[in-house]
């Protein structure tokens, strides 16, 4: 039930999403899903120190996993679209939290178990993606919505904050098998605590009709709104180009440049805190133009490689990741809030999964095209191709009518 007071409603105003038993609840398992999933990296990073496992089997462990939430992404769009959101998310969170213990069991005695454990683990954790989108839209007004997703991203930017340091500091006191045992039942509280949803109809005909053409429906409904299109090709042109390079190039600047990994330390905790800001910044913020102020805030981030170009101060270079984490959060959180409203109810989760698809799930693909590309052209090249890109992607979509407020009447 969403708790939304009628003397708030007449204002025009909903009160703190906070006030919405749902929506709390909604947001406890999006947080423990985000926590399970940043923290499970590090875990295994301490099992290489503790010689549990080795550097290569590390690489084919997390490998297997990000192509199991790959492969999920569309599938789980499709049945968040049959099925209640609430039952996805259950199913596959619990589906981690069951196969996360199985990694720990292989560790020193079969790869392959490994791998197959930690592909599942990703399959769930793709497959909740679309859900938790989906659900926000169930639980919380329109009115709301922005607030709620602000909160949402605000938590899981304090989780990749403190999900390493927390990891660090539990390393002390139990191994890496009980800090995945730990991790499966942060997977268990996401399974569990979030809330029933308003249950969308099922699509009987979308039943009949197969997973693939129940995803090309998807597409098509994406395609019925070109601001939709055209801010996704930003987001992936931005994350595959200059995501992807400032990741590779960040720690050899830090190192070459400077001297120090400090500035590695300090840019990407920066950025994480940029996030956080911008996150607090717009969720009370409603700029009159959201889809532009959106797409400026995400052009933001070919500032970085311009950063790593240039000869700057460290202090500098800190500060840009600074902006840069600052919009993307300017970005993020309107770009979810639009796809929530605009977008058919019954299609939303497929839509929801294309976004994580093209976007966040085939980021792997840039960082694997870019050290080739640095070894071939060199660092500064591929650096000034990924400002452009960053630069010019987001103002393409602008360009784009309905752009302008991230909704077909634009």
């Amino acid at each position: 039930m969403v708790f939304v007071t009628e003397k708030a409603e007449k204002a025009g105003k909903a009160p703190s999403v906070f006030r919405n038993t749902a929506f709390l609840r909604l947001w406890t398992g999006t947080t423990a899903s985000g926590l399970a999933m940043w923290a499970m990296p590090f875990v295994l990073g301490l099992a290489v120190l503790e010689r549990s496992i080795t550097a290569v089997e590390l690489g084919v462990v997390l490998a297997t996993r990000t192509a199991g939430f790959v492969a999920a992404v569309p599938v789980a769009g499709v049945l968040a679209d049959r099925h209640p959101r609430r039952a996805v998310v259950f199913w596959s969170c619990l589906t981690a939290a069951v196969m996360t213990p199985v990694i720990a069991v292989g560790m020193g005695k079969s790869l392959l178990l490994m791998a197959v454990a930690a592909a599942i683990v990703g399959a769930g954790q793709g497959a909740c993606r679309p859900a938790f989108q989906a659900l926000v839209a169930e639980v919380v007004p329109e009115s709301g919505r922005q607030q709620a997703n602000a909160a949402t991203t605000l938590a899981i930017r304090v989780t990749t904050l403190v999900a390493p340091s927390l990891t660090a500091l539990t390393a002390l006191l139990v191994d890496a098998r009980a800090l995945l045992a730990i991790t499966a039942v942060m997977w268990l509280c996401a399974a569990l605590v979030p809330p029933k949803g308003t249950g969308q109809p099922v699509q009987t005909s979308s039943a009949r009709a197969g997973f693939v053409a129940d995803f090309l429906d998807g597409i098509r409904e994406a395609r019925r709104h070109p601001w939709l299109l055209g801010g996704l090709g930003a987001l992936t042109a931005m994350i595959a180009f200059g995501y992807s390079a400032t990741a590779v190039l960040l720690p050899v600047v830090s190192r070459d440049r400077y001297d120090t990994e400090a500035v590695l330390a300090a840019a990407t905790t920066a950025y994480t805190l940029g996030a956080l800001a911008g996150a607090m910044l717009i969720a009370r913020w409603r700029p009159r133009a959201a889809g532009w102020a959106s797409l400026a805030g995400l052009a933001c981030y070919g500032l970085i490689p311009l950063g790593l170009l240039a000869p700057v101060h460290s202090f500098v270079l800190i500060a840009v990741y600074v902006v840069a984490g600052i919009g993307i959060e300017l970005f993020n959180v309107p770009w979810f809030t639009a796809i929530q409203r605009e977008v058919e109810p019954g299609k939303l989760a497929r839509v929801s999964s294309l976004d994580f698809l093209l976007s966040y799930g085939l980021a792997p693909i840039g960082l694997a095209f870019i050290a080739p590309a640095i070894d071939r052209f060199g660092a500064s090249a591929v650096l000034g191709v990924c400002a452009v890109i960053c630069f010019a992607a987001p103002a393409a979509a602008a360009l784009i009518p309905s752009s302008r407020g991230f909704t077909r009447s634009s």
